[in-house]
C-alpha cells in the first residue's frame, strides 16, 4: 500500500497544522512520525523539562489517535538514517512536514529532502510556524528589515486576518491504520523532569499593557514553549487578539523579526550582528560567571531570575533583560555565554528570539540598546518591584548577612563598561 508521511517536528498538534491538514487530503493513508533527534539529545541532561513535555504531549496525540485505530510512529536516532531504514519498511509515495527556519533544521531537512526526492518520493514543505516567513515582510528592494519598527509597520500592512483563520478540524480516519506501542521515556534515554510546562493563558491580555513588566504579578501568557513546540498554531492565537491587544501582537511580531533575522543573517549564531563590536576584550571571568549562573551577584532582581530560572525553567521577561545586561555589561562577559546557559534552562527557549535578545541587551545585536545604555538594577527593582515582592519569593535570605554584597559597584561597572566598549569599538575602527 502506498502512503505518505507525515513528519511531527515543531508543530505538536492535530488541529490547524498546515503540512498534517494537506497530507489528510492526499487521498493516502497518511503515516505520523515524530523523530527524537540523536543530534539533538546528545547535548541535553537526561532530565531535560522540554524532552518530557514533547514526550507527555506526543504521547497524548498517540492516544487520541489510537481511538480511531491509528497510532504515531515514534522513532529515535540521526535522521538521515532513521528514515532511510522508514523507507525499507513502508511504500511512501509523498512527505508532508512544516517549515523551520533555523539553520541546523534547513541543513537536516536539505539532507533529508534529497534523499526522499533520490527515491522518487514527492516532498511537501509548508508555512505554519510564523504568519510572515523570510521572504515576505521585506524592504522595496527585496532586501531584509534589520530595524524592528519599520518590519513591524510593514507586518502590519500585509496581514490579513482571513488568510490567517484556523484551519478545517482534521479528519482523523484519514491516518493509516495499524496498533504501535508507544516508548517509555527511559527508551529514548531520558527520566521524567520535575519541571513542567504551565498551560498559556490569553485571559489577562487586557491587563498585558500595565502588568508585562511586573515580575510579581506573573501576568504574563506563558505562551512561548506553547509556541516554540507547537502545541498551539500561530493562527489560532492571533484569532483570539483585539485591537486592544496591540502590545501583545507587537511581541509576536518581535518573534517573527528575530526569525527572518537568523534566516538572512544566520551567522549571528556565533558572531555579532554589528562587526563593528568585534573589537570588544571581554573579561570572561569564570568564578564570576559562576555566580550569576546561580544568582549570588548581590544584585536581587538579577539574582531573583537567575534563581527563577534554575528552578522552573522561566524567567520574567523585564528580568531577563536586567539579568543579561547586567552579565554583558556589569561583569564583561561575553553574551554568547549567557546565551548559552539561557539555552540550556529555558523552556521556550527558541535560538533566533534567545539570540537577537541576547545581542539586543549587548548592544551588538541589530536594533540593539546603545552600548552606552546601561541597566541600574537597583533603579529596576525600585521601579518593577518596589514591595519586593518578586525579590523576596525567589531569595528567601534577602536582607541577612548570608546573602552577599554586590560583586561590583554599579557606578564602578558602569564606568568600566563604557570604557572597554569605547576600546573596543576604536580598535575595530582603527582596524578598517
Amino acid at each position: 500500500m502506498k502512503i505518505a508521511v507525515f513528519w511531527f517536528r515543531r508543530d505538536l498538534r492535530l488541529e490547524d497544522n498546515s503540512a498534517l491538514y494537506q497530507a489528510l487530503h492526499c487521498g493516502m493513508p497518511v503515516l505520523p512520525i515524530f523523530i527524537f533527534d540523536a543530534n539533538i539529545l546528545e547535548e541535553l541532561p537526561g532530565d531535560d523539562a522540554r524532552v518530557s513535555f514533547i514526550y507527555s504531549t506526543l504521547r497524548s496525540i498517540h492516544d487520541r489517535l489510537r481511538r480511531t485505530g491509528a497510532s504515531l510512529k515514534v522513532l529515535t536516532g540521526e535522521p538521515v538514517r532513521v528514515w532511510e531504514e522508514l523507507l525499507t519498511e513502508y511504500e511512501v509515495a509523498q512527505v508532508y512536514f512544516n517549515k523551520d527556519y533555523e539553520p541546523y533544521a534547513l541543513a537536516r531537512d536539505g539532507q533529508v529532502k534529497r534523499l526522499l526526492e533520490n527515491k522518487g518520493i514527492d516532498v511537501y514543505a509548508f508555512k505554519d510556524q510564523v504568519i510572515f516567513e523570510e521572504g515576505e515582510i521585506v524592504k522595496n528592494d527585496s532586501k531584509p528589515y534589520t530595524i524592528y519598527t519599520p518590519y513591524k509597520r510593514r507586518w502590519l500592512e500585509n496581514f490579513d486576518p482571513e488568510k490567517a483563520d484556523p484551519l478545517p478540524s482534521p479528519d482523523l480516519s484519514r491516518f493509516y491504520r495499524h496498533d504501535l506501542a508507544f516508548p517509555s521515556l527511559a527508551e529514548i534515554g531520558f527520566s521524567e523532569s520535575p519541571i513542567r510546562v504551565k498551560e498559556y493563558d490569553l485571559s489577562r491580555l487586557d491587563e498585558y499593557p500595565k502588568l508585562r513588566d511586573i515580575p510579581a504579578e506573573d501576568a504574563t501568557s506563558c505562551l512561548g514553549p506553547h509556541l516554540r513546540f507547537g502545541t498551539v498554531s500561530i493562527r489560532r492565537v492571533i484569532r483570539q487578539l483585539n485591537p486592544e491587544h496591540e502590545v501583545f501582537l507587537g511581541e509576536l511580531i518581535w518573534r517573527e523579526f528575530f526569525m527572518q533575522i537568523l534566516w538572512h543573517f544566520p551567522e549571528v549564531v556565533n558572531q555579532n550582528f554589528k562587526p563593528g563590536y568585534n573589537g570588544i576584550i571581554w573579561r570572561n571571568d569564570d568564578r564570576e560567571f559562576e555566580r550569576w549562573c546561580h544568582g549570588r551577584t548581590g544584585y536581587p532582581m538579577v539574582d531573583a531570575g537567575m534563581r527563577q530560572l534554575n528552578k522552573t525553567g522561566y524567567m520574567h521577561n523585564r528580568v531577563r533583560m536586567v539579568a543579561a545586561g547586567f552579565l554583558c555589561k556589569h561583569l564583561l562577559i561575553d553574551w554568547a555565554w549567557g546565551e548559552a546557559y539561557f539555552a540550556e534552562k529555558l523552556l521556550d527557549y527558541e535560538l533566533s528570539s534567545n539570540n537577537g535578545n541576547w545581542q539586543w541587551a549587548a548592544g551588538t545585536g541589530c536594533d540593539a540598546a546603545p552600548y552606552f545604555r546601561v541597566f541600574n538594577p537597583f533603579e529596576q527593582l525600585k521601579k518593577f518591584d518596589r514591595e519586593e515582592i518578586y525579590i523576596r519569593r525567589w531569595i528567601p535570605e534577602y536582607g541577612k548577612k548570608d546573602y552577599p554584597e554586590p560583586m561590583i559597584e554599579h557606578r564602578i561597572a558602569r564606568t568600566r563598561a563604557l570604557e572597554r566598549y569605547r576600546k573596543g569599538l576604536l580598535a575595530k575602527l582603527n582596524k578598517g
